[in-house]
């Protein structure tokens, strides 16, 4: 999921030294202030774009396969229990296909394991 920080908040310290003048003060207090941004009741999450975008591709593949099924029925080419199978196959298919996409695309999202290279 992807975080984005909520509006910054007026926080107060109570680690930060009191001398501001020396440089890795200011530093440490910058490093504490983003800490502090990022803990967990500042976080907004929300559904990546390449997953709604897997999505909605997925569900159009899903309606233009139905739509094939329904004119084929409304054609002749296929009996009545013939396309009530082939609604079956296309939505099982259609939505056997997008999970297994959406979990191949997670898993390279966060891999669990991290490579280690040999120099």
């Amino acid at each position: 999921f992807f975080f984005s920080p909520s509006p910054p908040q007026q926080t107060i310290d109570l680690h930060r030294p009191s001398n501001r003048t020396d440089p890795h003060t200011t530093h440490t207090s910058k490093l504490l202030h983003h800490y502090h941004s990022l803990q967990p009741h500042n976080i907004i999450m929300a559904v990546p774009t390449q997953i709604a975008t897997g999505t909605f591709l997925y569900l159009i593949l899903g309606a233009v396969l139905l739509g094939l099924v329904f004119a084929s029925r409304l054609t002749g080419r296929v009996s009545k229990d013939n396309a009530e199978i082939a609604n079956v196959v296309v939505v099982i298919s259609t939505v056997a296909t997008w999970l297994f996409w959406c979990c191949a695309w997670m898993h390279q999202w966060h891999p669990l394991i991290k490579p280690i290279y040999e120099e």
